[in-house]
């Protein structure tokens, strides 16, 4: 009988999430069940490490190049010092067998179904977490340890699992599953923990965040969640991410309006707002309905700061199309905006559309887009120019030692723009991440500049 190959021991395992929130939770799950299960050390030098996770992102052709991209680099690291690399999260679940053919590297895989897996991978006690003929167990991951990765001036907390909504352009259902909640009683223990470890800020996540509970027989969840958060964590800001127009409950946004604590703060992707390309993507709405929308959230949070996304060059886009979305954000001003080009997903009922703007259409189309928005942000960052605002202070700024940086309550983490601070630092404490007022002294499309008051 021939004697398997003694496999050098596992000493330090890193980690590259890519994508979205929901994917760093995944990542963060994996690492903590890591620390919990093996003695190895979590390194975030990849140089240094014997194993590297890539969790990977799928959500449009760009995120989809970044996680190949990104495997490829780590793959070119094997007998380098690199022992093993395993591939986990979206495009695991799409394309595993397409990642195993092309990329023999890859010496195993995790799927978003088979998380706790990741300590029998890491360790060779099992080549592959993600059969190649999946039934997704519609598992929701609770009460798990988690690793944070990004400090603690904030976490994420995700509410639900999943998609059930019929948008024609979007994989995400393909990938994740089913829309289904996690219990208020897990999310409020989960949120306990991220307290007890010094998270400052709170923000909920989820594919479609304001369905929650609805698959629970809740009728008002969301705002039920966030009573529940607000009563038994201490967090200063609980913000929550990614609101769908079809599912609004305008209860939130009057708990919103009363509650100091409860971000005023809505991310709303809208993606588009021509009643034609709406029904090209099987999304609820119309130009009238949507002004309607944003009219009423103001009128219940006077001081809210609202996001959003949209796409351009969406199959069936007319000209005309264009020019009612245009004019919708001329008319919305809003905070932060984002606009994406459209991008076939493979399966999807948009990718089987003939009736396509070309690339360089849309690419123009977003162009003319964004700069209507730049100058938007910049009107509405220099009206902030002599208030104060409540601010939370993460530490030095990327670019300068000479800068602090953090965010006001109108920009969420990671997607919107910074507060960056050039004076009153001597009134900060030690250790940040802190919460402090700040003056607004300068403003630019993206950035305002501040110094601390108190």
């Amino acid at each position: 009988m021939t004697a398997l190959p003694q496999l050098k021991p596992i000493r330090k395992v890193g980690m590259i999430s890519l994508g979205c929130p929901k994917n760093l939770v995944d990542a963060e799950i994996m690492l903590g069940q890591l620390k919990a299960e093996t003695d190895v050390m979590i390194t975030n030098d990849l140089e240094e490490a014997d194993v590297v996770i890539v969790n990977t992102c799928g959500f449009i052709d760009a995120a989809k190049q970044e996680s190949i991209d990104t495997i490829l680099e780590v793959a070119g690291r094997k007998g380098k010092g690199l022992e093993k690399l395993i591939v986990a999260g979206c495009m695991v679940q799409k394309y595993r067998a397409d990642l195993q053919a092309s990329i023999p590297e890859i010496d195993s895989f995790v799927g978003l179904d088979h998380l706790e897996k990741i300590t029998d991978a890491v360790t060779g006690h099992v080549d592959d977490a993600a059969p190649t003929r999946r039934k997704m167990s519609m598992r929701l991951y609770e009460d798990l340890p988690r690793v944070l990765t990004q400090g603690t001036a904030h976490a994420y907390l995700k509410v639900s699992e999943g998609c059930s909504n019929p948008c024609t352009f979007c994989a995400i259902p393909q990938m994740r599953g089913k829309f289904r909640s996690r219990t208020i009683a897990s999310l409020v223990r989960e949120a306990q923990q991220l307290q007890s470890q010094g998270v400052l800020e709170l923000n909920l996540v989820a594919q479609d965040t304001t369905r929650y509970g609805q698959d629970l027989g809740m009728h008002n969840g969301l705002t039920e969640l966030v009573q529940a958060l607000l009563a038994d964590t201490d967090f200063q800001w609980v913000r929550f991410l990614y609101a769908y127009p079809g599912s609004l409950d305008w209860s939130l946004f009057e708990l919103m309006g009363r509650e100091k604590r409860f971000a005023s703060y809505c991310d709303i992707p809208l993606q588009h707002v021509s009643a034609n390309v709406l029904s090209h993507m099987r999304r609820p709405g119309s130009p009238k309905e949507y002004r309607e929308m944003i009219s009423r959230m103001r009128e219940l949070v006077p001081d809210i700061a609202l996001r959003t996304t949209f796409i351009t060059g969406h199959p069936g886009e007319t000209p005309k199309d264009f020019g009612q979305m245009y004019d919708f954000v001329e008319w919305a001003q809003f905070d932060n905006m984002g606009a994406f080009v459209y991008s076939p997903e493979d399966h999807t009922l948009a990718a089987k559309e003939a009736e396509i703007p070309s690339r360089k259409t849309a690419e123009r189309r977003r162009e003319k887009l964004m700069e209507l928005q730049q100058s938007i942000a910049l009107a509405r960052n220099e009206a902030k120019v002599g208030q104060t605002f409540e601010a939370i202070v993460t530490g030095v700024c990327e670019e300068t030692e000479h800068l602090l940086e953090g965010r006001i309550v109108g920009q969420a983490p990671e997607i919107d723009g910074r507060l960056l601070i050039n004076d009153g630092v001597e009134l900060l404490p030690n250790n940040l991440p802190a919460f402090a007022r700040v003056e607004i002294t300068d403003a630019h499309p993206y950035d305002v500049v501040g110094g601390v008051v108190a």
